[in-house]
C-alpha cells in the first residue's frame, strides 16, 4: 500500500529537521500530496522502521504500535505493517525519531541522502526508503528514480524470462524434433521388421497348410491301419482266451500232482527229522560223555568277567586272528536268529543305542530304559548279555543290573568300542558273540574278530516288540 500523507515539516516546534533546508523559516510551506511509492520502497520502509521500533523508548512509541514493537522480529514487518505505515503517515513526530535512528544505522548512505544525492552503485529501494523517512531537498525525484529503477529492473526480469522461456521453447522444439526424428527411424525399422515377420508368417502359413495335408493323408492311412490291428487283436484275443482255458486245465493238472508231491515231502520229512533228532541225541551224549571225561566243573566267571576286570591293554596287544564266524549283515531280524544260537552273547554299544533311539531323554534315564530292556531279552533267551557305556569311572547311583545282565564302564584311557573288541577277542572261538552298534568302526573291529556286527535299529525294534 502506498505511503501517502500531507507532509508538513514545520507541524511542531519540537520536530528535529534532519538538513531540510528552510527548518527555520516563519512562513508556512505548502503542503504537496503524498507521492505513490513502488511496492518495493514501501516493504523497504515498513522492515527499516520495525527494525528500530525496540529500540525507541515506550514514551516515543505510539500508543497502537506499542503492541506490535513486541512482536519478534520476523513477526514484526509482516503482521505489524498497515499500522506502522499508517503512524508514518500521520506522525511526523515518530517519522522524525525512526528517521533519526535508521540515519545512524545506514552510515555514509544515510548521510548522502540526507545531502540529497545517490551514490551511483547504491541500492534505488534503499535510497528511495532513506530518501522517504529524511525528505531532504530533492526527496521526492530520488523516489520517483527509485520507482523507474524498480520498473526498469522489473522490465527487464520480464524480458529475460521472455528470453528464458523463448529459449527453453526453442530447445523444447529442438529436443522434439530430434525426438520425433529417432521416433520415425523407429517406426521405419518397426515396418521393415514387420514386413519381414509377415513374410516369414505367410512362409510358415504355406507350410502348416502343407503339414496339415500330409497330416490328414497319415491320419486316414492310420485310420485304415487300426481297424486292420482291432481284427487282428480280436483274433489275438480269442487265441488268448482259448490258450487261457488250457493252461487252467494244465494249473488243475499240477495242483493235484503237488498234492501228491507234498504228501510224498512230509513222509521225507518225518524220515529226516527222526534222523537229525538222532543226531543231536548222539552229538548231546558224546557232549555229555566229554565234559564226563575231563571232569569240567560248571564256571562261576564268564571269559566277559575276566574282561571286566580287568585294566584297559596297553597299546598294541595282540589281537586275535579273523574267524570264519563272521558276518557281514545289518539285517534286523538276523538278531533273533543269532539270539537263538546256543550260549550265546550279546554286547550291546550303550549310548551308540541308546541316544540312536530315545535321545531326547537324560543319559540316566537312557542308562535305565535300555538296561531294563535287555533284562527282558536275557530271561526271554537265557543268554548272556553285556552293555558297555563310556565312563571315564563307574556312575555312582545306578540301579541294581537285572539277572543275566553285566553293565561295564570304560575305564580312564580307553573308550567303549576298544572295551567291546576286548570282550569280543576274550571270547572262546566257536561261541556265537552278536555285538549291537551302528559305529563303522566297532562293527568292522568285531567282524575281523569273529563277531556278528548288527545295526542299533535291530535292537531297537527287538526292544519295542517286548
Amino acid at each position: 500500500m502506498p505511503l501517502t500523507e500531507p507532509h508538513d515539516d514545520h507541524s511542531s516546534a519540537e520536530e528535529p529537521v534532519l538538513g531540510v533546508p528552510g527548518a527555520g523559516e516563519d512562513a508556512p510551506t505548502p503542503v504537496e500530496p503524498e507521492p505513490t511509492l513502488p511496492e518495493p520502497v514501501r516493504q523497504r520502509i515498513v522492515t527499516l522502521t520495525a527494525a528500530v521500533l525496540p529500540g525507541l523508548p515506550a514514551d516515543e512509541v505510539p500508543v497502537p504500535l506499542r503492541r506490535v514493537a513486541k512482536f519478534a522480529p520476523n513477526r514484526r514487518a509482516r503482521l505489524g505493517a498497515p499500522a506502522i505505515a499508517a503512524q508514518l503517515t500521520a506522525d511526523p513526530l515518530f517519522r522524525q525519531r525512526v528517521t533519526a535512528r535508521v540515519l545512524a544505522d545506514a552510515g555514509d548512505l544515510g548521510a548522502a541522502v540526507v545531502e540529497g544525492t545517490a551514490p551511483a552503485a547504491a541500492d534505488p529501494v534503499e535510497v528511495a526508503a532513506l530518501a522517504y523517512l529524511a525528505r531532504p531537498r530533492g526527496w521526492r525525484e530520488l523516489i520517483e528514480a527509485s520507482g523507474e529503477a524498480v520498473r526498469a529492473e522489473a522490465d527487464s526480469a520480464v524480458v529475460a524470462e521472455l528470453v528464458r522461456e523463448a529459449e527453453q521453447r526453442a530447445a523444447r522444439a529442438e529436443h522434439d524434433r530430434a525426438v520425433a526424428r529417432v521416433e520415425a527411424e523407429k517406426l521405419r525399422d518397426e515396418l521393415a521388421r514387420v514386413r519381414e515377420e509377415l513374410g516369414q508368417l505367410r512362409e510358415e502359413a504355406r507350410q502348416l497348410a502343407r503339414t496339415l495335408r500330409e497330416t490328414q493323408a497319415r491320419e486316414r492311412k492310420a485310420t485304415e491301419l487300426l481297424a486292420t490291428e482291432r481284427g487282428r487283436a480280436a483274433r489275438a484275443a480269442a487265441d488268448a482266451d482259448a490258450e487261457l482255458r488250457r493252461a487252467r486245465a494244465r494249473l488243475a493238472e499240477a495242483e493235484a500232482a503237488a498234492g501228491v508231491a507234498r504228501a510224498s515231502a512230509k513222509e521225507a520229512r518225518s524220515v529226516d527229522d527222526a534222523r537229525l533228532w538222532l543226531l543231536l541225541e548222539t552229538i548231546g551224549q558224546a557232549a555229555v560223555g566229554l565234559r564226563r571225561e575231563l571232569a569240567l566243573d560248571p564256571v562261576d566267571k564268564l571269559p566277559a568277567d575276566f574282561v571286566a576286570g580287568a585294566f584297559a591293554e596297553q597299546p598294541g596287544a595282540a589281537q586275535a586272528g579273523p574267524s570264519t564266524r563272521a558276518r557281514d549283515t545289518d539285517d534286523p531280524a538276523r538278531l533273533d536268529q543269532l539270539l537263538a544260537l546256543p550260549r550265546a552273547h550279546l554286547v550291546v554299544d550303550g549310548y551308540n543305542v541308546t541316544k540312536r533311539g530315545f535321545g531326547e531323554m537324560s543319559l540316566e534315564q537312557q542308562r535305565k530304559r535300555l538296561i531294563t530292556g535287555l533284562g527282558g531279552i536275557a530271561a526271554q533267551t537265557g543268554d548272556e548279555v553285556t552293555v558297555v557305556f563310556d565312563g571315564a569311572e563307574r556312575i555312582h547311583g545306578l540301579p541294581p543290573a537285572p539277572r543275566g545282565v553285566r553293565v561295564l564302564f570304560s575305564r580312564k584311557g580307553e573308550t567303549a568300542d576298544e572295551l567291546i573288541r576286548r570282550l569280543v577277542r576274550a571270547e572262546p572261538a566257536g561261541r556265537p558273540v552278536v555285538v549291537v552298534s551302528s559305529d563303522r568302526e566297532v562293527a568292522d573291529g568285531v567282524r575281523r574278530h569273529g563277531a556278528y556286527p548288527l545295526g542299533a535299529d535291530s535292537l531297537l525294534r527287538r526292544l519295542a516288540r517286548s
